[in-house]
């Protein structure tokens, strides 16, 4: 059953943000994850706060994005967000297959 990573980011550091991006883009696609969703226009349409960027990512499972999650590939994005954003992160599971 497929899992998701739902983040909520508020950039702080432009150039650690993109240095983050670049390498956690890396490392979701070395554990099999693919973006859905990566910061395209949102807008509230019940309750609030407005949204910041909205980044949705796939895994086949939740035990591969775990694996990514604690891996020293991610972690090495891990440096870079500190001081290049702010952010929620969930993991969610899917719908299982009908």
């Amino acid at each position: 059953m497929s899992a998701y990573v739902i983040s909520e980011v508020d950039v702080k550091d432009a150039a650690g943000f993109e240095a983050y991006r670049t390498i956690a883009a890396q490392a979701i696609a070395q554990f099999g994850g693919r973006y859905l969703v990566r910061g395209g226009a949102a807008d509230v349409v019940e309750g609030g706060p407005p949204p910041k960027n909205i980044i949705v990512v796939e895994f086949p499972s939740m035990a591969r994005l775990r694996e990514w999650y604690a891996s020293p590939e991610y972690a090495e994005a891990l440096k870079h967000r500190a001081t290049a954003l702010e952010r929620r992160l969930i993991f969610v599971e899917g719908v299982p297959p009908v």
